[in-house]
């Protein structure tokens, strides 16, 4: 799996949104504080925005706060608000995917692949993040010293 800018930017900033607490704030310090390009994170908060995951106010008290608690936030839905569903194969879910011959089998390979990032990403929350806490069945997946190679 790739994992876009895009997706990465918005985890970063909501990150940035749960430090913050209720308290809004403005996309330029988000971006600063980050380093994302403005224009593109205003694009990306919007979208979280649509998703009723953050919420915005103009004027010079405005900004943006998370629209509900960031324990209940995961990475998951994050990822989702921006890119859409976590594995697709050719914008068609895993499980409608049909192949024939010797290939007939890939259809569960990737309802797997699937399966095993909806284990990590549906299991950390921004609160997670935010508190340096990620949970143990996150961080063995770690331990492996193959995890930490680029194939």
């Amino acid at each position: 799996m790739r994992i876009s800018a895009k997706a990465d930017y918005a985890v970063r900033a909501a990150v940035e949104l749960a430090a913050a607490g209720d308290e809004p704030v403005k996309g330029e310090k988000l971006a600063e504080s980050q380093e994302i390009p403005l224009q593109f994170l205003e694009h990306i908060l919007l979208e979280l925005k649509h998703a009723r995951i953050v919420r915005a106010r103009r004027g010079a008290r405005g900004g943006y706060w998370l629209a509900k608690p960031p324990e209940e936030i995961t990475l998951a839905e994050l990822i989702r608000a921006v890119e859409g569903p976590l594995a697709n194969i050719q914008d068609m879910a895993p499980e409608a995917t049909k192949y024939g011959g010797h290939a007939e089998q890939l259809t569960q390979v990737w309802v797997a692949v699937r399966a095993s990032l909806r284990r990590v990403l549906e299991t950390v929350t921004i609160a997670d993040l935010r508190d340096g806490r990620i949970p143990s069945a996150v961080t063995e997946l770690t331990e492996d010293p193959g995890a930490w190679v680029t194939r």
